[in-house]
């Protein structure tokens, strides 16, 4: 009697085990996913340049232009300048700070912010996604697409 007990228990905590484990393993795609916001990501890393692009997304504004936001990051040794924005031929108006040191920003909006880029003439639909090129001194060019959002919510301050 005493033998059934254990055998039964050791039963329970082996099906236990191997029916709670993950069957993906430990790359599982689920396990794996880092994406926590609206916002496009994108990154240059070529030839000693290492530039992130984090959280980028256009915000519609009344008169048909659109707010760029996001977040560009240095991370290579380099020091590189972002020369400007541009969506389908049309150049946004880029101001405030362009060169970035190794782990310095340039923040489009938000309490941090240090530069504004504005695309006159957009006219863009929320909940569309167009693509938004950048272009940098050193390290190149990067084009990714991005989500048009209206401006609400989190985004309800972002003004042209």
């Amino acid at each position: 009697m005493r033998l059934r007990t254990i055998v039964t228990q050791v039963a329970i905590a082996a099906l236990a085990l191997s029916l709670t484990g993950c069957g993906a393993g430990s790359n599982a795609s689920t396990r794996l996913i880092k994406k926590v916001t609206n916002g496009q990501e994108a990154e240059i890393v070529k030839d000693g340049n290492n530039i992130a692009l984090r959280n980028f997304v256009l915000v519609t504004q009344p008169d048909g232009s659109a707010v760029v936001v996001g977040t560009v990051i240095n991370r290579g040794a380099n020091d590189d300048a972002l020369l400007g924005l541009a969506i389908s031929g049309i150049q946004a108006n880029f101001s405030g700070v362009s060169t970035i040191s190794q782990n310095q920003t340039i923040r489009f909006e938000g309490e941090t912010t240090n530069a504004k880029a504005v695309l006159v003439g957009a006219n863009l639909k929320a909940g569309a996604h167009t693509n938004l090129s950048l272009f940098f001194g050193n390290a190149g060019e990067v084009t990714f697409d991005v989500l048009v959002q209206n401006p609400e919510g989190i985004y309800a301050g972002i003004t042209a």
